[in-house]
């Protein structure tokens, strides 16, 4: 398996994390966590406040990232018109680490480290609660999406996202009893 396409660990109960080396510099890698126009193309668009406090909202229309595919019926709202979700800013230290709530149940800290002409992300989702179920959504949803961020910061063609997730989600869920409980 390749390095940056190791699954996600789940280091306790309720959290996610993710590791993958990026090409950098790191303030590159930085532009694409807080650049609304360069989230949109990998994750979600939308404005953030970047300071500790700051309000943000992230706006997903996955069309922008996978146009081609047919989502399934429970995210088709998130393909074409787009749905949106307010948050807070809970740490901005630029260009090393963005944190915030994601949802109502959960926060997301994106940590960046440089390593030469590379970057470490390490990417942790901790939910405030024990929906488990959604736990394995967010682990292959993060895995697929920061796999189209690597194939962009590379240059790369781009996995597709649905059918992605889709294998990712059957394969995290398979982990459910053994890594998060």
């Amino acid at each position: 398996m390749k390095e940056n396409d190791q699954p996600a660990q789940f280091p306790a109960p309720g959290e996610i994390r993710i590791m993958r080396t990026l090409p950098g510099p790191i303030e590159r890698v930085w532009t694409y966590l807080t650049d609304p126009e360069k989230r949109s193309r990998w994750f979600a668009g939308g404005p953030m406040e970047l300071r500790a406090g700051g309000k943000m909202e992230l706006f997903f229309q996955h069309k922008n990232i996978s146009p081609t595919e047919t989502p399934p019926a429970e995210h088709a709202c998130k393909h074409e018109g787009g749905k949106s979700m307010a948050g807070t800013i809970l740490r901005c230290e630029p260009p090393r680490v963005l944190s915030y709530t994601f949802g109502e149940n959960s926060d997301v800290t994106f940590e960046l480290i440089p390593q030469d002409e590379k970057v470490l992300m390490i990417l942790t989702h901790r939910s405030r609660g024990d929906d488990l179920p959604s736990l394995m959504g967010f682990a292959s949803g993060w895995h697929a999406h920061l796999a189209i961020l690597l194939a962009q910061l590379e240059g790369t063609p781009q996995p597709p996202f649905w059918a992605t997730h889709a294998r990712l989600k059957t394969e995290y869920e398979k982990q459910l009893p053994v890594n998060v409980n």
